[in-house]
């Protein structure tokens, strides 16, 4: 080829590109509030005020349209040593929160969290003067499986909350799938179903996510009408709320989900009965999919979304999930594009302005299935640009790269990290900047936003604290001076233990490099068995999470002001709950041990350690009030208005947490340390595991791993479902008391059971020790030597 065809080639690529990416800005500017300026600063105004009542004059917010290079939003921040006055200028009312936030946290050194609220500012306000412009235009929050995990009982001061959480750090794109079953109610009844066929469809509140996108029906309903009315205000309200801000809110769309009765309504037009979703029973499995191909598509699709609109209004985003871990009933990619352009054409007849967002699980979660051909045939059935793409797991497993950008359709730079709203301190922090702005600079990148995407929240506030900062942040920090920092947010003062307690933590369970952050490596919340299957592997060493308890604890006594810090109260049962539970995994390797070689005094003495260590966990936990299976179980309850009610909703909350399903199809996938779950499910089921061990030696027998499963249904995991006994939704006793005492506890029990670990498994390693401020006796008892914990299988 001549110079000058490859120069002309080279430029009419090039001239395409920029086509391109015109396109998305064209498509992506229909992404803006219709909300007026001054709404949108008194909404911004009252938050300041609901935070800081008695300081809420002090700042003035005005939200005016920036400069048109600034079109993915910007927020200015002045502040004058001759004026008292903070004056903050946002594009939106959201860009303004977020600039409010941004001096909260860079210029007072204060925290606004899902656990609690540090919010010491200086007597005088700092001086300032910044213009910043978010770097990508979208700031997406949410997972479909956040409204069962985490939101499920939520009422209206809850949510206010939130909002209020997300303006603050930038979200401008969340998703409100609140309230969509009357709406759904009303399409299905006015296509001829009766009441008794929706009975049957609709889940109970505590799964609507996974009813929702079609992966069962019917478990935990039916639906009454206080809940159908009540959640129908709720969501008028959530929306209100989240357009007064600026937010773009995300409703639902048809993915051609339909009740069974509708083969009975229906019989001509045509139908597949999806396969069972994790092996649920026909009595809960199997919603009907009718084809995209079939008129009745469009016509239930469309009024489905006439209807949403007519109650919601509109912002023109809509989510659909049609193939959440279940696979289309064929694998031609005719079929496959088929059905996204039946999905977008319904869209668009409804709204001709519809973007169509996906997450895009499917393409992570069976990437064996979702080839790149199928994946394509997908993701180009729709016009470039009117689907945006959630890359659902990007820090640990991003799919833009196998993908090529999605073939041209923009998409969000998502972090996932939870799996079923588990708790246990995990993270892969380092990866978190580092993958961001490697997206941003992925070649052709289509990348257009970040998002949060977890399954549940009320964990790990770290970890998402990172990524919000990505939405400004174009290069990797310091992540020492970062943590530093972060400790001096969170807890208000500048303390040395505890930034060393946060190093350890930094280096160990926040620093993970792949897929680990599912429960299955906690032994304590899975139901017991001599043979597990092999967990992924720890990346990190839990003696450093015994040093940073140990730090943690001392910080509390060199800085007495943290005893009234409301963090660092809710961190000390964080850490004391992670390290217990790094001793209750050393305990249950010893206990398999012991088992192999027969030794029932030893099984005995060491299963008395274990149940004790739950009971210790409990009475802990008792003091958290993030930490209470009671406030779980009222928040669900205050949805009733008959005693029925109220008992099927707490069966709801007490099944999701535990069974998840009939026969646990999904057993303790969204496990909760929590006061009482520990204590009445937990223990039991581990006490009666032991008695199963001792059993089986003293009659010289295997162990009867079907009769110890059996019973565990029948005596503990099943009752615990059914039981009505009460919690309370109130703390109990000190938090920093009850941690102190049990360091004092099990720091000895940890340091003999770890030397004995480290000799049968012959496997000890040196740590790399950090500065701390303990005595240096304390230290050397403390820091000597880091130990793996051995993995051991008794066949």
């Amino acid at each position: 080829m001549s110079p000058d065809r490859s120069s002309e080639c080279l430029f009419t690529l090039i001239a395409l590109l920029v086509l391109v990416f015109e396109g998305f800005a064209s498509l992506l500017d229909r992404i803006q509030t219709q909300t007026s300026t001054e709404i949108q600063s008194q909404t911004v105004a009252d938050l300041i005020s609901r935070l800081l009542p008695e300081r809420a004059e002090e700042f003035d917010v005005q939200v005016v349209t920036g400069y048109p290079a600034e079109e993915n939003g910007y927020f200015q921040i002045t502040k004058t040593r001759e004026n008292t006055t903070v004056f903050i200028q946002g594009s939106t009312g959201v860009m303004a929160a977020w600039g409010f936030h941004y001096y909260l946290t860079q210029y007072c050194r204060c925290q606004v969290s899902w656990d609690a609220d540090q919010l010491n500012l200086p007597a005088v306000l700092p001086e300032v003067s910044i213009r910043l412009n978010s770097l990508d235009k979208v700031r997406y929050y949410q997972n479909t499986c956040t409204f069962s995990y985490s939101f499920a009982w939520w009422k209206w001061p809850r949510w206010e909350r939130e909002i209020d959480w997300m303006a603050m750090n930038g979200i401008n794109l969340p998703l409100a799938f609140t309230g969509q079953e009357i709406i759904w109610r009303r399409v299905f009844l006015g296509f001829g179903l009766e009441e008794e066929d929706l009975d049957e469809h609709f889940s109970g509140p505590a799964f609507f996510a996974w009813q929702r996108m079609g992966n069962f029906r019917g478990w935990g309903g039916p639906l009454s009408e206080n809940w159908l009315n009540g959640s129908l205000v709720l969501q008028n309200r959530i929306l209100e709320r989240m357009r007064a801000f600026g937010m773009i809110p995300v409703l639902p769309a048809f993915a051609g989900h339909v009740p069974r009765a509708m083969e009975s309504v229906y019989p001509n037009a045509s139908y597949t009965r999806l396969t069972s979703w994790l092996n649920f029973e026909d009595k809960y499995c199997c919603p009907l999919f009718i084809q995209p191909t079939d008129p009745m598509f469009t016509e239930i699709g469309y009024r489905f979304m006439e209807e949403m609109t007519l109650e919601f209004g509109t912002d023109h985003v809509y989510n659909c999930d049609v193939f959440n871990e279940v696979r289309p009933t064929s694998p031609d990619p005719g079929f496959i594009s088929s059905v996204g352009t039946a999905i977008f054409n319904v869209m668009s007849k409804a709204d001709p302005d519809a973007i169509w967002l996906m997450q895009g699980w499917l393409f992570k979660h069976d990437a064996a299935y979702w080839t790149a051909d199928l994946a394509k045939a997908l993701l180009t059935s729709v016009p470039q640009g009117r689907m945006l793409v959630l890359d659902l797991q990007a820090e640990l497993d991003p799919q833009y790269i196998r993908l090529e950008s999605f073939y041209g359709q923009p998409f969000v730079f998502c972090l996932l990290h939870n799996f079923g709203g588990t708790l246990g301190l995990n993270g892969a922090i380092p990866l978190i900047s580092k993958r961001v702005v490697d997206a941003r600079n992925f070649p052709n990148s289509t990348m257009v936003g970040t998002g949060l995407t977890m399954e549940g929240i009320d964990q790990n506030y770290v970890v998402y604290d990172k990524m919000l900062e990505m939405g400004w942040r174009n290069q990797v920090p310091d992540l020492n001076q970062w943590f530093d920092e972060y400790t001096v947010r969170r807890y208000g003062v500048n303390n040395s233990a505890v930034m060393s307690a946060w190093r350890y933590l930094q280096r160990s369970v926040y620093n993970a490099s792949h897929a680990m952050t599912r429960n299955r490596y906690i032994v304590l919340t899975r139901r017991p068995s001599l043979v597990f299957k092999p967990p992924p592997p720890v990346w990190y060493s839990p003696h450093d999470v015994i040093l940073a308890w140990d730090a943690f604890v001392l910080g509390v006594q060199t800085e007495p002001s943290l005893v009234n810090a409301s963090n660092y109260r809710h961190d000390i049962v964080d850490l004391t709950r992670q390290a217990l539970q790094e001793i209750f995994h050393l305990l249950y390797n010893k206990l398999l041990v012991v088992y192999r070689e027969k030794n029932i005094v030893a099984i005995g003495e060491v299963g008395h350690t274990m149940i004790d260590l739950l009971q210790d966990l409990d009475d802990l936990l008792q003091t958290g009030s993030k930490f209470l299976l009671g406030k779980w179980i009222a928040d669900a309850k205050s949805w009733g208005t008959t005693e029925g009610e109220k008992l099927q909703y707490e069966w709801n909350a007490r099944n999701q947490i535990t069974l998840w399903g009939p026969r646990g199809e999904i057993r303790d996938y969204a496990a909760k340390q929590w006061a009482g779950v520990v204590a009445d499910y937990y223990k039991p089921r581990w006490e009666l595991f032991i008695r199963e061990m001792q059993t089986s030696l003293n009659e010289k027998r295997p162990f009867n791993k079907k009769a110890f499963e059996l019973a565990a249904f029948a005596t503990v995991e099943e009752p615990f479902t059914l039981s009505t006994q009460f919690y309370t939704d109130q703390p109990i006793g000190d938090p920093i008391v009850k941690a102190t005492l049990l360091f004092s506890k099990w720091k000895n029990i940890y340091l003999r059971e770890r030397d004995i670990a480290s000799v049968s498994s012959n496997r000890l390693k040196s740590v790399q020790r950090l500065p701390a401020t303990r005595s240096k006796q304390r230290k050397q008892q403390l820091t000597s030597t880091s130990t793996a914990l051995p993995t051991i299988t008794v066949q």
